[in-house]
């Protein structure tokens, strides 16, 4: 059967335009048919290509190459010893599909290969407690339906080794490997199998040749269509029961069934959605502590004394204050600033630092009982060793050229560059990865000198006085319009520099080879994130720690690039402009990635299906309907990662600044969950299943992003919110210059943190118009604590200061030790993996080497069993005619 296989498949690519249908064989077969032909092969992996021979346009010299490139492929993927059946496509007959088939012996061979697990005998142990569950009788409704979905049998495994075939569970051979199992076994030989061989280096690999046109595409086939039961009866029927149960807008509220997600498409793509799943559940906390901090903030504004002194005409209606540019900027009343010291006091209260404090906790938390739950689907899922049994990348085999000797086998082995090669390698890839942050950094230069020039504009704009009336003259003040304004673009040109450097990290990871599937993907990631870090969180930390905090006074400005006179926040802070910054970031990357990741994909797929012949879908066959699917891609998992991880950045970096993050986040990973499932169920290709022992990269990364979010939460509450010189001024109210009141009050705030400054010491290049119409007014006030004009040292930073950055600095230092310490106390105290999960695989080692064990005694008994009986045999048919 190979051999006529084969010879159909090179009379079929090297066959003129005169004739070549009879050498495909047509589909006549059931559309949702899994097999070949003749009902009998199941197909593992479907190879799509373009007939040149039919092409319009037919350019001779290249299509030869290709077509014997592929040739040359085909042939060798059957001396492999994979069969192969080429069907043209009902729907364009220059498309042809070539379905693969391994065979029972080639499974086998390559299970061995692979170290893949496979099942001993039925597991006895108890692994998924239930006893929480069933008494908890209401959460029946959150489960998916078990009749549906059945729970997985569960098994002692160990690596397949095929001398010892007889020691495996092996009820039927059709069975024993499941669909996902075939397919990564196919894939690695696709993987591996070359194709032509210049200058003495060997060119193999389907992802070459689909990268080079050879193929258009390659990929296992779902087992039905996603809407409705196949009428194969031997179809399990996966797809559709993870989009009634998991994917489809109804079971939104229902846990997920990880069990079939991991079957169906593979533990990477389980891991992730338990780690998402996990994630959200530890948000759904972290919101309602912050949504009752930001009601606390909210119902409590009306008694912000400080805010009301802003707002009262006969307070803030008579301060004037500084013009914040040079000669366009006007002097203004402090109390247009009314609405957003109102807004300000939600966010900027006690609630906050309660909050802040509790996210410390709530981070570590969430690490640490992540841990105990990933080493629990380690063992379920059966990846307790992987690392051990991962096989080295395809395209680092291709390079390995030159023959060293491994130190400790002492043999020689081939590696793709010498030591020093691999540094030169490692440099230049670190200096690419050091150019883009820069340049990134240069783009926020860029956007702060637009802040800056903007500014003045605004401020020449927009109106300096009061008008209850005029809705615009009551919110847009000229910091708030150039605050939206700078966060749109900022969100641009975060966008723009994102999609460029994506393409340019992945050449850079390609050119450093790493060796492993799983050290290509560690390295990308830590590119991708430090560039990501600096692209979404820098402006953050402008706003945060730089904006407002190097500004002089107005007498002796502080200039950026010796031009541009720096920013000042309001009077309140700049704690309202970072939360402003973080909700146009968090919902503008939500809505981007929902069009890129969801809205894309449907319309590929729908301008797809408009192409193809119309009502001739029920005709269509599996692998067709297949191919007219959107490709994932070997990284599409890598983003959704990346996405997920920037948002744990917002979510505990910023949080102190606004506390709803967490809520936004809560709400946003609910649907993105399902979308997601939606999405990989309905609308891409079936991904080739891979094995994953955990999140690779991601769990040091936001082990990180735990330890600096705890330095800037605390940060934020000294420098960037008012929290700090306000606790000051409350504590000493007795005590000149704070006050000379006798209780606890804050009575008199504002005006004791805006110092003096005499009109007449402006300088001549910050006079203009502006100063004409001051009536009676000689002094104007400004955002500082500097000793008034007159005093013997005029402008100078008074002893409120210094007090007020004592009072900060050892907040910072009280704040990050507790914290600190409560969280090395519970990563202390809770394991990375629970006792019961330890002892499990502990346990079940130990039963899957004694049954290996007392396997191979029992082959041993029974063959010196064989051998003595064989002895006896011979000495008495030796021995017996001597007698006799």
């Amino acid at each position: 059967m190979q051999m006529m296989t084969r010879n159909v498949l090179l009379d079929m690519e090297l066959e003129e335009d005169d004739d070549e249908d009879g050498d495909i064989e047509e589909f006549n077969g059931k559309p949702d048919s899994l097999f070949f032909n003749d009902g009998q092969r199941r197909i593992d992996f479907v190879l799509v290509y373009e007939d040149e021979s039919r092409k319009e346009t037919n350019k001779k010299g290249t299509n030869e190459k290709q077509r014997r490139k592929r040739q040359a492929y085909e042939s060798n993927l059957i001396c492999q010893g994979l069969q192969l059946e080429a069907t043209r496509s009902v729907l364009d007959d220059k498309i042809v599909f070539v379905k693969v088939h391994a065979p029972w012996d080639v499974l086998c061979t390559y299970a061995e290969i692979m170290h893949i697990k496979l099942p001993l005998k039925p597991n006895d142990l108890k692994t998924r407690s239930s006893a929480f569950d069933s008494f908890n009788w209401f959460t029946k409704v959150l489960r998916v339906d078990e009749r549906l979905i059945k729970p997985e049998q569960e098994f002692f495994t160990a690596p397949f080794e095929k001398n010892r075939m007889n020691d495996f569970y092996i009820v039927d051979k059709d069975s024993f490997f499941n669909p996902a199992t075939r397919s990564r076994i196919v894939y690695f030989i696709l993987s591996r199998v070359k194709y032509q061989v210049v200058n003495n280096v060997s060119k193999f690999g389907i992802n070459r040749l689909v990268s080079s046109g050879i193929y258009k595409a390659a990929f296992p086939l779902h087992d039905c269509q996603f809407g409705s039961r196949s009428e194969d009866p031997s179809c399990p029927n996966e797809r559709y029961l993870l989009y009634r149960e998991w994917a489809h807008p109804r079971s939104i509220y229902k846990k997920q069934p990880l069990d079939l997600i991991r079957k169906y498409y593979g533990e990477k793509i389980g891991i992730y959605f338990a780690w998402l799943g996990y994630y959200t559940q530890m948000l759904l906390l972290a919101a309602v502590v912050g949504v009752a901090c930001f009601l606390y903030g909210y119902l409590n504004q009306d008694n912000c004394t400080w805010s009301k002194e802003v707002c009262d005409p006969d307070i803030g209606g008579k301060i004037v204050m500084c013009p914040q540019c040079d000669k366009i900027c006007p002097f203004w009343k402090l109390n247009i600033t009314c609405e957003s010291s109102k807004k300000l006091c939600i966010f900027d209260s006690f609630g906050t630092l309660v909050f802040a404090v509790f996210m410390g906790v709530w981070v570590t938390l969430f690490l640490e009982f992540w841990k105990r739950r990933q080493a629990e689907l380690e063992y379920e899922w059966d990846t307790v060793e992987l690392q051990q049994e991962e096989q080295p990348r395809p395209e680092y085999e291709a390079q390995c050229t030159h023959v060293v000797i491994n130190e400790i086998t002492q043999e020689e082995e081939r590696i793709p560059f010498t030591a020093w090669g691999k540094c030169i390698r490692v440099t230049l890839c670190a200096s690419a990865v050091l150019f883009w942050i820069l340049l990134i950094i240069a783009s926020v230069i860029g956007i702060i000198v637009y802040r800056l020039s903007v500014f003045i504009v605004f401020s020449a704009k927009l109106p300096s006085t009061v008008n209850g009336t005029d809705p615009i003259q009551k919110y847009l003040t000229p910091q708030t319009a150039t605050s939206i304004t700078a966060s749109i673009i900022s969100f641009i040109i975060i966008m723009i520099l994102n999609t460029i450097y994506e393409k340019v990290a992945i050449m850079i990871t390609n050119f450093e080879l790493p060796r492993t599937q799983t050290d290509y993907e560690n390295s990308l990631t830590m590119k991708m994130f430090l560039f990501q870090f600096v692209n979404y969180y820098s402006s953050c930390f402008y706003i945060a720690f730089f904006k407002g905090k190097f500004v002089g006074y107005p007498g002796d400005p502080v200039y950026w690039l010796g031009k541009y006179r720096n920013e000042e926040c309001d009077p309140g802070g700049c704690l309202l402009e970072l939360t402003t910054q973080l909700i146009i970031i968090m919902g503008g990357k939500a809505i981007w990635n929902n069009i890129q990741e969801v809205l894309l994909p449907w319309i590929m797929n729908l301008i797809g299906r408009y192409h193809s012949v119309s009502g001739s879908e029920k005709k269509t066959p599996r692998w067709e309907q297949d191919y007219h699917l959107q490709p994932m891609g070997k990284l599409g998992l890598f983003y959704e990662y990346l996405e997920m991880i920037i948002q744990f950045g917002f979510v505990t970096l910023f949080v102190a600044s606004f506390p709803l993050a967490p809520l936004l986040a809560l709400v946003n990973n609910i649907l993105e969950i399902r979308v997601d499932a939606w999405k990989l169920t309905t609308q891409f290709r079936r991904m080739v299943p891979e094995k994953a022992q955990d999140i690779g990269a991601w769990q040091p990364i936001m082990q990180g992003i735990a330890i600096l979010a705890v330095v800037t939460n605390a940060m934020i509450i000294a420098f960037t919110s008012d929290m700090i010189p306000r606790l000051v001024y409350y504590w000493s109210f007795s005590i000149p210059p704070y006050g000379d009141h006798t209780h606890y009050t804050m009575e008199g705030y504002i005006s004791n943190t805006l110092s003096i400054f005499n009109i007449a010491d402006f300088k001549n290049k910050s006079k203009g118009d502006s100063f004409s119409g001051l009536g009676d007014h000689t002094t104007c006030r400004y955002r500082d604590f500097r000793n008034p004009p007159g005093h013997p040292q005029e402008y100078k930073h008074n002893i409120y200061y210094w007090h007020v950055i004592a009072a900060k600095l050892a907040f910072i230092i009280v704040m990050e030790h507790i914290i600190y310490s409560v969280k090395f106390l519970i990563s202390y105290i809770i394991p990375d993996v629970s006792k019961s999960t330890r002892s499990k695989i502990k346990r079940e080692k130990y039963l899957t080497q004694k049954l290996l064990h007392e396997s191979h005694l029992k082959d041993m008994t029974k063959n010196m069993g064989a051998i003595a009986e064989r002895m006896v045999e011979v000495v008495d048919n030796n021995l017996r005619p001597k007698l006799e």
